[in-house]
């Protein structure tokens, strides 16, 4: 039987002292998975990726799965990784997650014609970028966000004129700002779902009344959304801008304040797989996980 280590976190066990609040998150995706593999000889096997005794050669893939603590450790778990890079084979390919660790990439697909939020990079979160910011953007509510981070972690919106948070709830070090999109609270979030490139379902994402955080941690929910053409059209098109093999892609586009859907982010380390909204998730998965072992 083929074996196939599935990279998750601690946090993301029930049991343990420090599980997240979307714990379960891990429980509904590795459920959905795990069945369809077993179906075609695939033994997905969860496995904490920071774990001391961890060992991928015996494996003959490794799939980064939610391993949503690795920006507060990028060292150890880019460390991992290349680790995994030797020793098995890493899905999706070290190279591509090495540059899309960092959203900096999102320059690059600009550069490739991907369509994008207006965004200032600046090395800090603090009074002056962020004013700055304001000024250039021709906005007065802004989103800042890490540029190494994901699921909202360190990420703060802020209006013109008013305090700005807390150090420890601003990005640590380099960061992105961009104009808060009214769309987020009024439509939601597109996560387009791809599996060897081949689309698989689409979930909108809508955050909670009043927040505009989309992760179920704070108090997000997901809907099923059946993309219109060019929906597709223009989620494939931002997938075509990146080259190679890709066991999976999560295209999450907002509609901007043109009406037009726009890039957040492709997601090609750890993203959530949003089940619940593919009821055909694991076959699919299954065979584009069984195509690209060859």
């Amino acid at each position: 039987m083929t074996r196939i280590a599935f990279l998750t976190a601690s946090c993301m066990l029930r049991d343990h002292p420090d599980a997240r609040k979307d714990y379960w998150e891990y429980e509904l995706e590795i459920a959905a998975l795990q069945p369809a593999c077993a179906q075609r000889g695939i033994d997905l096997e969860p496995v904490i990726w920071d774990a001391p005794d961890f060992d991928p050669a015996p494996f003959d893939a490794v799939m980064i799965g939610t391993c949503w603590d690795y920006m507060e450790k990028p060292d150890a778990f880019m460390a991992t990784l290349e680790r995994c890079d030797r020793e098995s084979r890493l899905l999706n390919p070290l190279e591509q997650v090495r540059w899309n660790s960092r959203k900096t990439y999102l320059k690059d697909l600009a550069d490739r014609g991907a369509p994008m939020i207006p965004t200032i990079w600046a090395d800090a979160a603090n009074a002056q970028t962020i004013a700055a910011a304001f000024d250039t953007l021709g906005a007065g509510d802004v989103v800042v966000k890490p540029v190494l981070g994901a699921g909202a972690w360190r990420q703060a919106r802020i209006r013109r004129g008013e305090a700005l948070p807390a150090a420890a709830d601003l990005p640590p070090a380099e960061c992105m700002i961009q104009p808060f999109l009214p769309a987020v609270g009024e439509e939601g979030e597109y996560a387009f779902l791809f599996f060897n490139r081949e689309f698989s379902h689409c979930a909108r994402k809508i955050p909670a009344k009043g927040d505009y955080r989309v992760q179920s941690e704070y108090g997000g929910h997901e809907e099923i959304h059946t993309p219109s053409p060019q929906e597709l059209a223009l989620a494939r098109s931002v997938l075509d801008c990146i080259e190679g093999d890709l066991l999976y892609a999560r295209v999450d586009m907002l509609r901007g304040l043109d009406g037009k859907l726009a890039l957040i982010e492709i997601e090609l380390i750890e993203p959530y797989l949003y089940p619940e909204q593919g009821p055909q998730i694991g076959a699919v998965f299954a065979e584009a996980l069984e195509a690209l072992l060859g």
